[in-house]
């Protein structure tokens, strides 16, 4: 065979274009099934509850080993979302859905949360990360900032609903993660966390906007009362999202 005959019976750069091809839509499959690790397998929202996976299916489960010891499958083993509180108002896809009972603790639409571990975030060096500046005594307020302990806290119907009591800090981050309320219950006194995030303070009280005063005793509790575990933020942030919507029935009326 004389040299340079290959190239003439092959076409080198249509093999080359040919396996680029190839090479390609192999990346594109593998991303778009790496993709599906997490938010799949869909459900459908008609009420038929059927898994959807589509095309390719959800991959294998890699393990991830923690440094605690523990270990995260991805995609999860388990479902990592709570049960569905509320109800289709039609069989319709994306119809909307009705909270059942107190749609403040229904835990749908904006007041919604994951089930995250229900162990305390840690610092790099193992530590509780949010703790009250009573356990954090290395941490202050700054002078010329205003320290809401001992304000009265109001909802956005104008009544008090609680006293703050301490500060939350986050110690990686260092800043204000909650406040630490107290409220009157039919048990006697007892301590809630309200987020910073829907906390307005000025003239001397706390105004939370999201929520009125008397749902203040509803607030989501924790197990200690000097740490927060994952599950518990959730939990907290979600029922002062739901009361964005759910807090009082104008608000879920149409704008306009």
């Amino acid at each position: 065979m004389k040299s340079g005959a290959l190239g003439t019976y092959i076409d080198i750069a249509q093999v080359v274009l040919y396996m680029f091809w190839i090479f390609f839509a192999g990346l594109i499959y593998y991303l778009h099934r790496e993709n599906k690790r997490e938010g799949y397998p869909l459900e459908h929202d008609n009420g038929s509850r059927k898994v959807v996976q589509g095309w390719p299916a959800v991959p294998t489960a890699k393990i991830f080993r923690l440094r605690d010891g523990t270990t995260r499958s991805s995609p999860p083993e388990a479902s990592k979302e709570p049960p569905l509180n509320a109800t289709a108002s039609n069989r319709s896809l994306g119809t909307p859905l009705d909270p059942n009972g107190d749609p403040m603790l229904a835990a749908v639409g904006p007041g919604s949360y994951a089930l995250r571990a229900d162990v305390p975030d840690l610092t790099f060096d193992g530590h509780p990360k949010l703790v009250p500046l009573r356990v954090a005594t290395d941490f202050h307020l700054e002078a010329a900032d205003p320290d809401p302990r001992g304000m009265q806290v109001f909802g956005a119907d104008g009544a008090a609903g609680a006293t703050v009591k301490d500060l939350w800090v986050d110690r990686a981050e260092t800043i204000l993660r909650y406040l630490e309320l107290e409220i009157k219950t039919n048990d006697g006194l007892e301590r809630i966390l309200l987020p910073m995030t829907f906390a307005r303070i000025a003239s001397g009280r706390v105004t939370v906007n999201a929520i009125h005063g008397h749902q203040f005793v509803n607030v989501p509790r924790t197990k200690s009362a000097e740490t927060i575990t994952l599950l518990e933020e959730e939990k907290v942030m979600a029922y002062f999202g739901g009361g964005t919507l759910y807090a009082d029935p104008s608000r879920m009326e149409p704008l306009a």
